[in-house]
């Protein structure tokens, strides 16, 4: 079937700012294997629409507030989140850290709904953020147990962030085997979480629930029993979805 050569190139843009925090006129131009011209002119087209913006002080484009815009409508259009709502609130009630549910979108995760701690000190993030999957607990569930590919780039966000490919394909089937994924002070100093999946009817992953905290009130020493909550919760709401893991 025949596509539009210019909004075929500007889906890829956005793809592109999606995966790298931000990017130069000539690394589009290179991966879009167009001139610097034509690059300019595309990416100048989405930041008047909103769906890029320009860095003043690097001269760099990243996602621009349109995008948020449009998560935030289809985000509105998830029945799933009401489904898990309660879920989420009991996870924090158990736990005393703030829950969040995710999806892979745009090959990160993206933050679907969440629920506060109650607790003074707590690790949040706004519905519609994006996060990187091989360094975050719901990413990794994201990963493990759906059919999200790999990321080709593993950026280090801490000394502890795995950033080979083999050594994250390893780590993987650690957390398949015990059922959950602990993100250990790897995407944001002084910070843990713990996810576990969630399945459909069919058996089908359809998001990762978890939790984060503070590491100081999250020990390693806690980890097993907050880690027993997690996936409690999560394989309830699976039930709530009317499909029994075997």
């Amino acid at each position: 079937m025949a596509e539009i050569q210019s909004l075929a190139r500007g889906l890829k843009i956005l793809e592109l700012l999606a995966a790298t925090d931000k990017v130069s006129i000539t690394e589009v131009a290179d991966q879009l294997n167009v001139d610097k011209a034509s690059a300019s002119r595309l990416m100048q087209t989405l930041a008047n629409y909103g769906y890029a913006e320009k860095d003043r002080d690097t001269q760099r484009y990243r996602l621009g507030p349109k995008i948020v815009e449009l998560s935030q409508s289809l985000l509105a259009r998830m029945p799933f989140r009401d489904e898990a709502k309660p879920y989420l609130r009991e996870l924090v009630a158990i736990t005393n850290e703030c829950a969040h549910l995710a999806i892979a979108a745009q090959g990160q995760v993206l933050y679907i709904d969440q629920v506060d701690s109650p607790a003074t000190l707590r690790v949040n993030a706004d519905i519609g953020h994006l996060a990187p999957l091989h360094c975050t607990a719901l990413g990794k569930v994201l990963l493990a147990f759906g059919d999200v590919p790999l990321p080709t780039a593993l950026t280090a966000h801490t000394p502890r962030t795995i950033t080979d490919q083999g050594a994250l394909k390893m780590h993987l089937e650690q957390v398949r085997r015990q059922g959950y994924a602990i993100d250990d002070e790897e995407y944001d100093y002084g910070v843990r979480c713990i996810a576990a999946p969630v399945y459909n009817l069919n058996g089908e992953m359809v998001a990762a629930m978890g939790i984060s905290g503070p590491s100081n009130r999250m020990s390693l020493e806690t980890i097993s029993t907050m880690a027993a909550k997690v996936t409690g919760v999560a394989q309830a709401l699976s039930d709530h979805l009317s499909f029994k893991r075997p």
